[in-house]
């Protein structure tokens, strides 16, 4: 991994254009290819970012990252270099969910009408260049539905579903597409957050989805 920390500007051109003018910020380069743009502020998601498979071209004050296929491009100006190091990071094994996780996961697949009225499965594990979405959904519209599955529901999985959403939108088929945080219990301040940001909060009984024992009956009034 290799960390720069310069004085910069970022402009990002593709689908769109956004420019982050001059300061002080870290570059976060991968070796897989993913390039961040930190600043120090706004916790740990980065302002600007490019997904691998990239192209990286330097000269003498700039870096420019390109997606190997499409358009997608960052042009970071560089006017000073405070520090420029890199370092072997080894093997990472990939992280895995826990079992309560996992299994929330595999019967969710199964009756995905649980996170959703009349949600369709298409896909466990969809695939994007930022991490698999627990399960890509349908609904009853045909609308895509992104569903993140937790055993707690925190501020942390509301970021997460977050950062999903963003990539799955930038393609224009998917761009209308919504997000649902399942968990058997969800934060009050993960709700909070979730609901502001147009993400539906759904919380599942374990024993009720291997069908140890009845959903609980809800009693309305005439």
């Amino acid at each position: 991994m290799r960390l720069i920390v310069a004085r910069c500007e970022v402009r990002y051109s593709g689908r769109l254009t956004a420019v982050l003018p001059e300061a002080l910020r870290l570059i976060m380069v991968k070796a897989d290819g993913s390039v961040m743009v930190h600043a120090d502020t706004g916790g740990y998601k980065p302002q600007n970012w490019m997904t691998p498979p990239t192209a990286i071209e330097e000269g003498d004050g700039f870096m420019t990252v390109r997606k190997v296929k499409g358009d997608d491009r960052l042009d970071i100006a560089i006017s000073e270099v405070v520090s420029d190091s890199s370092h072997d990071m080894g093997e990472a094994a990939a992280l895995e969910k826990d079992g309560v996780e996992r299994d929330l996961q595999l019967l969710l697949a199964d009756q995905p009408h649980w996170c959703g009225e009349g949600l369709r499965l298409v896909r466990r594990e969809w695939p994007t260049d930022i991490g698999p979405v627990d399960l890509m959904c349908r609904d009853p519209d045909d609308a895509w539905i992104a569903v993140e599955i937790k055993r707690i529901a925190t501020i942390d999985a509301v970021e997460q579903l977050t950062r999903y959403l963003d990539f799955i939108r930038r393609d224009p088929a998917m761009g209308e597409c919504r997000g649902v945080l399942a968990a058997q219990q969800v934060k009050p301040q993960a709700r909070t957050l979730a609901e502001s940001r147009g993400i539906a909060c759904v919380e599942v009984d374990l024993a009720v989805l291997r069908g140890e024992r009845e959903p609980d009956l809800t009693l309305v009034a005439a």
